[in-house]
């Protein structure tokens, strides 16, 4: 375990060198080779999710006992497949959440309510993710958890100007009222690889990348494999207090990316284009998303127009990852082309 060691080592490992015979030098040898693993009692949030899935294969060829929290029963026999245990519940339910954490060393906590929110007109998002975080902070107290792992994100450091992230705000604020003697590593990636798969629809229909935003200036993106392959390394190393750690794997201008994109499934003249801010949220109002939610994806786009967004990242620059757009643009063009594939049969 990091930097805890319960006063018996036979208070560690349930052993009763009375009653199973085992003596002072083999509960010795066997704590020694505890620690020698650094193997650990984790309980991870978001399922079999994008950072998840691959953070618990990561913990587990480690040898580290992992436990996956999932809203979906019928997640339970892929979460066993990995080598972990399962644990089906909400992140709303505090019962449920605090007797899951109990006996943790660690708990990793994520905030997601799924793409099909986005949708729900009647969602207040922010009352939402904030009833999460409440369950989270009130689940660590009464489990007696002492080192906790959460998923921030790029934007966390204010609630001005910056539309939906504003919540990685507030859970930051919220999670941090637990006691001290709590320690916290918040980790915040910068914006996934992964959404720029929103960006086919205009792909296929208009020839361009469409965004309220553009230009020629980098900014960061980030694989879900780095961002496990750092939360992982942060679970082994030393915990105290309040730390923050940016996540990124490259960077790269909207033009760059147009271009690689586009020379990636065989449209070299790819371009980004920019529109209004109110363009960009009539369209996705007009497809049936939250208004709320759209107004918050247009402020938080348009934040990157003036550097607001990376302003504390590059302030706190992390070296970056292994996986490079570069890598990011063949998956990218497997999901084109399978996209493309399946229109035409």
């Amino acid at each position: 375990m990091i930097g805890r060691c319960r006063l018996l080592a036979c208070d560690i490992f349930g052993y009763n060198k009375h009653r199973f015979g085992y003596t002072g030098l083999f509960v010795c040898v066997d704590f020694c080779i505890y620690k020698k693993y650094n193997i650990m009692n984790i309980v991870l949030t978001g399922s079999l999710g994008h950072i998840s899935k691959p953070l618990a294969q990561v913990l587990i060829e480690k040898g580290n006992s992992i436990t996956v929290i999932s809203s979906k029963a019928e997640r339970q026999k892929d979460i066993e497949a990995l080598g972990a245990k399962a644990a089906i519940g909400t992140m709303q339910d505090l019962d449920f959440l605090a007797k899951t954490f109990t006996g943790a060393d660690i708990v990793y906590l994520m905030e997601a309510l799924g793409a099909a929110s986005f949708h729900d007109p009647n969602l207040d998002y922010m009352a939402a993710i904030n009833k999460i975080a409440n369950s989270y902070k009130q689940a660590v107290q009464q489990s007696g958890v002492k080192r906790v792992v959460h998923l921030s994100s790029i934007g966390a450091h204010t609630d001005k100007g910056n539309g939906m992230l504003a919540f990685h705000y507030n859970v930051e604020k919220i999670l941090s009222q637990l006691p001290e003697d709590v320690s916290i590593k918040f980790m915040r990636p910068v914006g996934f690889y992964y959404n720029m798969f929103a960006f086919i629809p205009t792909i296929e229909k208009q020839d361009a990348i469409i965004q309220n935003y553009s230009g020629d200036k980098k900014e960061p993106w980030v694989s879900p494999l780095d961002i496990a392959a750092v939360i992982a390394e942060e679970m082994e190393q030393p915990f105290e207090g309040r730390k923050i750690r940016y996540i990124a794997s490259d960077e790269a201008s909207p033009d760059e990316i147009a271009k690689v994109l586009g020379e990636a499934i065989g449209k070299p003249g790819l371009k980004w284009q920019e529109i209004p801010d109110a363009q960009m949220q009539n369209g996705m109002v007009a497809a049936g998303m939250n208004p709320e939610i759209a107004e918050g994806l247009v402020e938080m786009n348009a934040c990157r127009r003036n550097d607001a967004l990376y302003e504390d990242y590059y302030q706190h620059k992390p070296t970056l990852g292994k996986v490079k757009l570069t890598d990011f643009a063949k998956e990218f063009a497997d999901i084109y082309h399978s996209k493309q594939t399946n229109n035409h049969n």
